[in-house]
C-alpha cells in the first residue's frame, strides 16, 4: 500500500469509526506478524506513580455501541502486578506495532473488569494445558523453584482431569479509550498521525504533525 493509500485509509472524513480501523489493521498484520500479531505492550502504575509496562495479547476489539464506546480486551491474573495496580488505579495505556506493515496504534483510557459470562467464554476457549496453568501460577509473585510451579500445575491437573473451570482470581479488563492514535509510516519520516479524542458525546478527529 502507498503512502497516499495509507493516508486515505486514516481520513477521518470518511467517517471511520476507530474500533472498525483497529480490527482492520489487527487482521492486515495477522498474515505478516509471524508471533502474537494481537501482542501489545500495557502500561500502568503502581501505588507510588511509578510506571510499568509489560506485553500481552489483546483477544477482543469491542465495536463501539450506538453513541458509545467499544473497548480493548486483555485477559490476566487479578492477583498479579497488573491486576493490583490496575484494581487501585482503573486506568491503563497500550501499544500495537507491526513492524511488517509500518504502523502502529496507541490507546488510553480507562479500565473496567470484562463481565463473569464474557471471562468464562473465553477461559473455555483456551487449551487445557493454558488453564491449569491459570491454576498453578500465582502471578508475579515469589517462586521457589520451576519445580514447584510444575509440581502446583500437577495438582491442579489432577484437581481438574477434564474441564478446569476458570480460577476466581482470573478474568478480564475492558480498556475503554478516551484516546485512540493511529500512526503510519510515510516516506521521509513525513508519517501520518491521526488522534481520536472522545468529547462524551462522540469522537473528534485531528491529524497530529510526526
Amino acid at each position: 500500500m502507498s503512502d497516499d493509500q495509507q493516508a486515505a485509509q486514516l481520513d477521518p472524513a470518511g467517517g471511520c469509526d476507530p474500533f472498525e480501523l483497529a480490527q482492520s489493521w489487527l487482521d492486515a498484520a495477522e498474515p505478516g506478524e509471524l508471533n502474537d500479531p494481537n501482542a501489545m505492550a500495557l502500561a500502568t502504575v503502581d501505588s507510588d506513580g511509578l510506571p510499568n509496562v509489560r506485553m500481552v495479547l489483546l483477544k477482543e476489539i469491542e465495536g463501539a455501541a450506538p453513541g458509545g464506546r467499544g473497548a480493548f480486551v486483555f485477559y490476566t491474573n487479578f492477583e498479579s502486578a497488573k491486576g493490583r495496580e490496575l484494581a487501585a488505579n482503573p486506568k491503563a495505556a497500550i501499544v500495537l506495532h507491526w513492524k511488517s506493515l509500518r504502523r502502529q496504534l496507541r490507546a488510553r483510557g480507562a479500565v473496567e473488569r470484562a463481565p463473569d459470562e464474557q471471562a468464562d467464554a473465553y477461559f473455555r476457549s483456551r487449551s487445557y494445558k493454558s488453564r491449569i496453568g491459570a491454576w498453578a501460577s500465582a502471578q508475579s509473585r515469589p517462586l521457589t523453584s520451576r519445580t514447584a510451579l510444575i509440581a502446583e500445575a500437577g495438582l491442579a491437573a489432577a484437581r481438574y482431569p477434564l474441564d478446569p473451570p476458570r480460577p476466581p482470581h482470573w478474568g478480564g479488563f475492558r480498556i475503554i479509550p478516551e484516546q485512540i492514535e493511529f500512526w503510519s509510516d510515510g516516506a521521509h519520516r513525513l508519517h501520518d498521525r491521526f488522534l481520536w479524542r472522545w468529547t462524551g458525546e462522540n469522537w473528534d478527529v485531528t491529524r497530529l504533525n510526526p
